[in-house]
């Protein structure tokens, strides 16, 4: 495979080459031979214009329909304009100061037309676009090379379009074909019916039907699949090969104790996973177990169990939150299920308990020594916190668990940090709500070991979810704040949330803006038409002068300085603040069963995963909750789309499958959040999981038999290519 490594300069000189690099990020032989067709088009099958959008860089099969030549008014010079058409709708090409394209351009005549879609007049147009002319003749050089078969259109640019990339892959087929090698075993391909490598490239590239080009897809579908299993596969082998100290769970210990004073039974789903856990943490070999969990499963509960079993080991485990208001929400209510046994040492404390020690960025500095010293020492069993943990000055007595709250919030370095703070490895154990894209494609693609709490607890209530339209029906509004006062009325809380702080967060020109800004473009909003989400500071004010007037309304957000915060916290819990408005920082992990109801302002601009957590907030109590969803877009937008998914479902697994059909799968084996750069061509974790699972099976074998892929030279080359310097790195620490 070599010759695949071979630069594209080579192979189609040094400007096209420069464009390719700069444009597309193709710079070899292989780059090109695996940068597939976006879609194809038959011959006389024209592309539907109505369906194009603005700003779009397309390539387009369409017919001449007219030509027209008009000179510039009072100056020199003149612009050519071509109406092009698929029989229904009509797109307007313009050329300026290039009459002579006439003799090319005629009335009647097909061609691919490439440009970016803009707007004159309010009709679409491609300014100068490129163009390639498909001739009727017998024996034209363009004739020859589409008839019979489909048009490739590639994934382009504005400096190289479809048809040029075509010619370029043209090249290299002929070229270095031969040299393409065969990264699957003989016996793996025979079993599943796939075809050889060289031709799946030439198929996908020349298919003439679209059995040919299915066949191609199948093929490359498992190379993708197939690939990243070993790749995974091997990592698995070497996380056992590691060391680690087994931590059992000790008879009559805290444990026991623990779960003796529990006022409820777990559920079956928390059985089977806490015995999965226990199970890892008995072995030799560190766990790398991913607990999903449907908001108020329960999962906070099964950790804490691991984290005892831990502690009755000998070994001390940390939980990392990604906020301090979360980390000190653990903290309260971790105490308060322990009670005594949270307090060794203590006057009062159990004879048999622990300590749990908090460590956040901005605790006073005796109390950060405090937990310094309980942790260094060992007299802190559990250590909960926020990134403060990470910090060289932070040692443990003996480290053998790290749960990570809420994964996606952290970087595979900051766990990587923490994880290093123990003499062998330890025990890890990560926790997600909602998976996000990149947790759902890693667990379909199995990194981690997988449990799943899909049960709620006893005594959750159900949750009513429903949009309201603010703008196309505003006293649904003035009945979403009666509801409010309603609830209140009935000795329940309220939260009201905000995408927002207050005018005072407001970005200088040039900053990215917010995650949750952006999402307006995704639901077909011109985000400069838009009035500025709503804030959390005026947003109270406004309530407490007007619908909410005369309640206890406090405000919470990232900036309230920590005690201040926790001060809210422990006076909403505490049932003495009746309405509470925040910002996401109540997203994850805050539990007030009291509070039964949730306005969120502005829901358009966050996220389907973000929606279901924030809605978790709510019905933790015999109450049943209720979840209102404040929007001005309009019904027939894809942000309401969205939000009528929320309102429909309380299926949290279903809910994250439509976040990744909206965010599409990332980079598997990269950072990339938001699928903008992905490792995945052909292969989709949302329609290919059986082809995944299957590929699982065979590397899995595949990697006990030879981990070294000593008799696979080809597939380890491949494994290369595929694990660049950071998706390496990543894997290694991931």
């Amino acid at each position: 495979m070599g010759a695949l490594d071979e630069p594209l300069k080579d192979l189609v000189g040094d400007r096209t080459a420069k464009v390719l690099a700069d444009s597309l990020k193709l710079r070899t032989v292989g780059d090109l031979l695996h940068h597939y067709p976006r879609r194809y088009v038959e011959r006389g099958q024209l592309t539907s214009l109505d369906e194009l959008e603005v700003d779009e860089h397309v390539t387009v099969l369409a017919r001449i329909e007219k030509v027209t030549l008009i000179p510039f008014r009072g100056r020199k010079g003149d612009r050519l304009e071509v109406v092009v058409t698929d029989g229904r709708s009509k797109l307007s090409l313009v050329f300026f100061n290039q009459g002579w394209r006439q003799k090319d351009l005629k009335p009647g005549q097909q061609g691919l037309f490439a440009g970016k879609v803009g707007l004159f007049n309010r009709t679409r147009q491609l300014a100068s676009p490129d163009y390639q002319l498909i001739e009727d003749e017998e024996g034209s050089a363009a004739a020859k090379q589409f008839a019979g078969r489909l048009i490739p259109v590639y994934p382009a640019s504005a400096q190289m379009p479809s048809w040029k990339l075509s010619l370029c892959v043209e090249m290299a087929l002929t070229k270095h074909l031969a040299d393409v090698g065969e990264p699957l075993p003989a016996e793996l391909r025979a079993e599943h019916g796939l075809i050889p490598l060289p031709e799946a490239l030439e198929l996908i590239h020349r298919p003439h039907n679209q059995a040919e080009k299915e066949r191609a897809q199948n093929r490359l579908r498992w190379d993708e699949a197939f690939v990243l299993q070993v790749a995974l596969a091997r990592r698995r082998a070497a996380d056992t090969a590691l060391p680690a100290v087994p931590r059992r769970p000790v008879p009559g210990g805290v444990l026991d104790a623990f779960d003796a004073r529990l006022p409820f039974t777990l559920t079956e789903g928390q059985h089977k996973v806490c015995a999965e856990i226990f199970a890892d943490l008995a072995t030799d070999h560190p766990m790398h177990r991913l607990l999903q969990g449907e908001v108020g499963s329960g999962k906070t509960l099964v950790a804490l169990r691991a984290m005892l079993a831990v502690v009755d080991a000998g070994g001390q485990a940390v939980l990392l939150a990604p906020t301090e208001v979360l980390a000190q929400q653990h903290h309260r209510s971790i105490v308060e299920m322990m009670g005594d046994l949270a307090e060794a040492g203590m006057i009062g404390g159990s004879e048999i308990g622990t300590r749990v020690a908090l460590l956040t960025g901005s605790m006073g500095a005796a109390a950060r020594r405090g937990a310094l010293l309980d942790m260094a020492s060992g007299k802190a069993g559990i250590a909960i916190g926020t990134h403060a943990l990470i910090e060289d000055k932070v040692q443990f007595a003996d480290l053998g668990l790290v749960v990570v709250d809420e994964q996606h919030r952290f970087g595979v370095e900051q766990r990587d940090a923490l994880r290093a703070k123990g003499e062998q490895p330890p025990h890890l154990l990560v926790m997600t709500a909602t998976p996000i894209p990149r947790t759902v494609a890693m667990t379909v693609f199995g990194d981690l070991e997988t449990s799943v709490l899909d049960q709620l607890p006893s005594g959750r209530s159900p949750i009513s979810t429903h949009v309201v339209p603010a703008l196309e029906k505003p006293n649904f509004l003035t009945r979403a704040w009666e509801r409010v006062r309603e609830e209140v009325g009935k000795g329940h809380q309220a939260y009201v949330v905000c995408p927002r702080i207050g005018d005072e967060d407001e970005q200088p020109k040039g900053r990215r803006k917010p995650k949750a800004e952006l999402e307006e473009v995704d639901a077909g909003a011109d985000s400069e038409e838009r009035r500025p989400p709503l804030a959390v500071v005026e947003t109270a004010d406004k309530l407490l002068k007007g619908p909410l007037a005369g309640l206890r309304v406090e405000i919470l957000h990232g900036r309230l300085a920590p005690d201040a915060k926790d001060d809210v916290m422990r006076r909403f819990a505490a049932g003495e603040v009746d309405v509470l408005v925040a910002t996401t920082v109540i997203e994850v992990g805050v539990n007030v069963p009291n509070s039964t109801a949730m306005v969120i302002m502005d829901a358009d601009r966050f996220g389907v995963s973000q929606l279901h957590q924030l809605r978790g907030r709510v019905g933790r109590g015999s109450a049943p909750g209720l979840c209102l969803l404040v929007s001005d877009m309009p019904a027939a937008s894809a942000a309401r789309a969205r939000l009528d998914a929320v309102a429909g479902t309380l299926d949290g697994f279903e809910l994250s499958r439509i976040d990744l059909e909206q965010r599409r799968e990332g980079d598997v084996l990269g950072q990339a959040q938001s699928g903008v750069k992905s490792s995945l061509k052909v292969l989709s974790v949302l329609e290919d999981e059986e082809v995944i699972a299957t590929a699982r099976a065979e590397a899995t074998r595949l990697v006990a038999a030879d981990p070294d892929l000593a008799d696979h030279p080809e597939l380890r080359t491949a494994l290369e290519s595929l694990l660049d310097e950071d998706r390496a790195e990543y894997l290694e620490k991931g």
